[in-house]
């Protein structure tokens, strides 16, 4: 591992989050009609006691660098909202794919931030792959939605916004130095603190199921969320965003399998086409532009 680039780590991390989202987007509608913040509480303790082990077991501080804790909260914040967003959406649409799409807005929203905030410098091409990526990911969506899915799809793409705010915060603090773990340990906890009160006054009962499929959805939620922040803090947004849209691919299979055989239409082949070719075209361009500035 100490050969690989901190780009193809970063490549290796974001498919690997996106692996285990699209797990727990599957988890999360098995899980069946509980409330949005009841699910979010659960996604987000399991991830707490992970990290907090974590730390403890690799002797690591549990204190964030001081020039870090406003972006903790900032991070923390519209991640969360980010997170209530997608839960909202995926529970309520009929496609999971289409959910996903949805929250897919994270990655080009990261790349515009990234290059106002932290000066990344976009080359034009790398512009044009993650526009016709995007391009592919409406094919998947549809803006042509009905008015029963329109709430839910609001919400999903108002996450999705979120959520890629939520990313630049975390490449910043990786570029400062902020321990990956530590991020994800501060966002766990922010999360279960602002939702444990729904849970104290209005807790749905579950069953066995139920507690079971939630252990998952938080065992996925977990993997994804270090995986991600790793990713985007080996890397800058621009070379490793769009392969986050694999994660529509996975998620769109996982729900054939699991959700009672979803298939998608035309359309929506059409867009995961694309958003691979685009993902594809990327790593090649970037592996080429690496080795001329050698």
């Amino acid at each position: 591992m100490a050969n690989i680039s901190n780009r193809t780590k970063g490549v290796i991390c974001i498919l690997l989050s996106a692996l285990c989202f699209s797990g727990m987007s599957s988890f999360i509608n098995l899980s069946g009609d509980l409330p949005t913040a009841q699910k979010v509480f659960f996604r987000n303790l399991i991830a707490l006691m992970i990290a907090t082990v974590t730390l403890i077991k690799k002797k690591e501080s549990f204190a964030p660098r001081r020039d870090c804790i406003k972006y903790h909260f900032i991070r923390s914040s519209v991640g969360l909202l980010g997170v209530l967003g997608n839960f909202y959406a995926t529970t309520k649409m009929a496609t999971t794919a289409d959910a996903a799409i949805l929250n897919k807005m994270s990655p080009f929203v990261t790349l515009i931030f990234s290059a106002i905030f932290l000066k990344e410098k976009v080359k034009p091409k790398q512009a044009v792959a993650i526009g016709i990526a995007f391009v592919g990911a409406m094919l998947v969506i549809k803006p042509t939605m009905s008015n029963v899915e329109l709430l839910p799809s609001i919400y999903g793409f108002l996450g999705g916004i979120a959520a890629g705010a939520a990313y630049t915060c975390v490449r910043h603090m990786g570029n400062l130095g902020e321990n990956s773990r530590v991020t994800v340990f501060y966002f766990s906890l922010f999360s279960c603190v602002a939702t444990a009160p729904y849970l104290i006054f209005s807790f749905h009962p579950m069953t066995s199921k139920q507690w079971i499929f939630l252990l998952l959805v938080g065992l996925c939620a977990a993997g994804g969320q270090f995986a991600i922040t790793a990713a985007y803090t080996f890397a800058p947004s621009r070379e490793i965003s769009v392969y986050d849209y694999s994660n529509v691919i996975f998620t769109a299979i996982s729900g054939y399998f699991f959700l009672g055989g979803q298939i998608p239409d035309a359309l929506s082949f059409a867009g995961y086409f694309i958003i691979c070719a685009m993902a594809v075209w990327m790593f090649f361009y970037n592996n080429k532009a690496r080795t001329h500035n050698v």
